[in-house]
């Protein structure tokens, strides 16, 4: 039996990408790259594609190697909840919203959580997709012993949209 703790993981380690079974390549292309806005840095014949913002090799891999045609999982089945994508600023947040809306595509939710901002959807593979943006740790919600208490209220949308489009 263990009677210490184990070494804490290094403070800068960080999830670098996540590779998603999909049932259909050019739908979601369509989505991560022309309704997100991911840049495609590689393709694999019509089986696999990597997406990335800023240059990196990829953050989203999407392969149809095992997928194709298929269907998502059923309800009350394990697997991915949601992948989260961690955008810079509020305003940038804010466009992702604006490109959702022009894209026709509904949120699952909208919700503050005290420490980030958080849209959920599903991408066209049936797959929970968060998109949100941190507040500084020193806005974070603390207790008076200095805990994080994070908490989940509705986000508000129309303030989000007045945050001003980053490419203006």
């Amino acid at each position: 039996m263990q009677t210490t703790a184990p070494k804490p993981i290094h403070p800068q380690t960080r999830i670098g990408h996540v590779h998603l079974k999909v049932g259909n390549l050019a739908r979601a292309l369509a989505f991560y790259r022309d309704v997100l806005g991911f840049h495609l840095t590689q393709v694999y014949g019509n089986q696999a594609a990597f997406l990335s913002a800023g240059g990196y090799h990829h953050h989203i891999g999407l392969n149809t190697w095992e997928s194709e045609g298929g269907q998502p999982p059923a309800d009350g089945t394990t697997g991915l909840y949601h992948l989260a994508i961690l955008y810079p600023t509020r305003a940038e947040l804010a466009d992702a919203l604006r490109r959702l809306i022009a894209a026709g595509i509904e949120l699952e939710g909208a919700s503050d959580h005290g420490v980030s901002e958080a849209l959920y959807l599903r991408d066209p593979d049936n797959n929970g997709v968060e998109l949100y943006w941190d507040r500084p740790q020193k806005q974070w919600p603390r207790d008076a012993e200095g805990n994080l208490q994070m908490f989940t209220r509705p986000l508000d949308l129309q303030s989000l949209l007045k945050e001003s489009d980053p490419r203006q």
